[in-house]
């Protein structure tokens, strides 16, 4: 059957249904929910349910949208204080650690493409693009899995990996459009290489600086009648971030995590509410664009390079990644060796390779449909053996923290942007022991109790409310107190 307007309705409503029914399995199995995406596309596909989709331009088009909502998403959950302290480690291995990634790759490529069991023979500009479009590590891939799985990590890891997954497009985007071009046209030299990068790398991260600030003051100042229209603010500004950075020659995918992370450390008014829109509307994206690239691929054709596929893969995940991460961290000391072996399993191929992979196919380069099924076989593998085994990876490495449980006795939440904190306090003889009068408990100042759950029932509190051990409160404080009332009280919950 062929997606058209006709019918395209129908398919995309059964396609997310059923994505979406399936993705119960995530939490069950430990399946990364994007592989689930990526496999029912390839059900639904044209070697499986015969839904005949065949444009690399609308996939290529549908992935550029879609990663655009992902990285500001990303960036908007990257607090600057956290990624401050890793910042110049993770801008080497999104810059160097991609290069040296491609270089071994394509290397290792071009070896192996020469003996007959792999079925093809790469020349060594075509190998090292092969290389070059699963380079990176997928943006969609980390924030998703580091998300859904809910990972808590040691040593700063988890902002090294956000940051390098979400800056390091750049790189690889910048090798596959200079190899496309040499390949096609064979008069490209190495300071054009350069200085495309440079321009890219200038231009997208200026872009995304000034537009996030604007995107601040503009959410904070203008008044929109409807709250709900205020996320879709976003969203256009979003869109045009990144379409100015591609026209100005930037790299679009830069600029707008760099616009998430301003927006995302600053205060802007409804940020709950924006938050929430884009955390549905980056899943949506997500799923939307796996469904399109697994319908895009048909596996009896990856069939014929499944063996130089899954090699490239092994040799992807054991030798390339680790030797670019240990070879880039060299200078940073105080990264552990267990945080570098952590960083280099965690080198997730995934929606952003399968996307690059697009453009050799659009741009009639020679072995393009190989290299799509080639970068597919990779992406499932990667999704699969590291998607799958980042939690256990972390607790065989000792790298994991306990999960905080964020369930409230009260349900009840406040504004971001009002710079106060609730906290949960579970009362004790100990802290009954000068009295069982509210105005007997010595709290900070600017510190208000502001509600008493007992016993299932829920009490206003005044001065001359009696208390009882076991008692909960519910207490607002200003950010400056928070250390007094942990001294004072050790609360059962931390700050929402």
């Amino acid at each position: 059957m062929e997606i058209s307007p006709d019918n395209i309705i129908l398919v995309a409503g059964i396609l997310i249904f059923v994505s979406i029914i399936m993705s119960r399995a995530s939490a069950r199995f430990g399946i990364p929910t994007l592989l689930i995406f990526l496999v029912v596309g390839m059900l639904f596909g044209s070697d499986g349910l015969g839904v005949h989709f065949y444009s690399a331009q609308v996939a290529q088009f549908i992935g550029m949208v879609a990663l655009s909502i992902i990285l500001f998403s990303g960036g908007m959950d990257t607090k600057f204080k956290e990624i401050k302290p890793v910042l110049v480690q993770g801008i080497v291995l999104s810059t160097f650690g991609v290069l040296l990634t491609a270089v071994l790759t394509g290397f290792f490529i071009f070896w192996i493409s020469g003996y007959e069991f792999a079925n093809i023979y790469f020349p060594l500009a075509t190998a090292l693009l092969l290389a070059s479009t699963m380079s990176s590590t997928d943006s969609a891939s980390v924030f998703s899995i580091l998300k859904t799985q809910k990972i808590r990590l040691k040593h700063n890891l988890r902002p090294t990996l956000e940051l390098e997954s979400g800056s390091n497009d750049p790189m690889a985007y910048m090798l596959t459009i200079a190899l496309i071009q040499f390949i096609l046209s064979s008069n490209l030299g190495v300071g054009v290489v350069v200085g495309s990068f440079f321009i890219q790398f200038i231009v997208g991260g200026a872009i995304g600086f000034a537009i996030g600030k604007f995107a601040v003051k503009l959410i904070n100042k203008v008044q929109i009648p409807y709250p709900s229209l205020y996320p879709l603010l976003l969203l256009s500004i979003i869109l045009f971030t990144f379409a100015l950075t591609d026209i100005l020659k930037g790299n679009g995918y830069l600029a707008v995590y760099i616009a998430g992370i301003i927006v995302g450390n600053n205060k802007i008014v409804f940020k709950k509410e924006i938050s929430s829109f884009l955390d549905g509307l980056t899943m949506l994206a997500q799923l939307i664009m796996f469904l399109s690239l697994g319908l895009l691929v048909n596996p009896s054709e990856m069939i014929y390079v499944l063996p130089i596929g899954l090699l490239i893969s092994i040799f992807m995940i054991l030798i390339a990644r680790p030797v670019s991460v240990f070879l880039c961290l060299l200078p940073f000391r105080k990264v552990k060796f267990r945080s570098r072996l952590f960083i280099s399993w965690v080198g997730l191929r995934g929606a952003v390779p399968i996307i690059f992979a697009t453009y050799p196919v659009v741009a009639n380069v020679p072995h393009s449909n190989h290299i799509f099924n080639i970068v597919f076989i990779v992406t499932l593998v990667s999704l699969i053996v590291q998607g799958m085994t980042i939690t256990k990876v972390a607790q065989l490495l000792k790298l994991d923290l306990p999960v905080k449980d964020k369930q409230s006795d009260f349900g009840v939440e406040i504004p971001e942007e009002l710079n106060v904190h609730l906290r949960e306090l579970k009362l004790t003889k100990v802290m009954l022991r000068h009295g069982n009068n509210l105005k007997d408990m010595t709290l900070p100042e600017r510190t208000l109790v502001i509600m008493v759950k007992r016993d299932g029932n829920f009490l206003i509190p005044n001065g001359q409310l009696e208390l009882i051990e076991h008692d909960v409160l519910l207490i607002i404080s200003e950010d400056e107190q928070e250390r007094l009332i942990d001294q004072y009280n050790h609360p059962i919950d931390s700050d929402n």
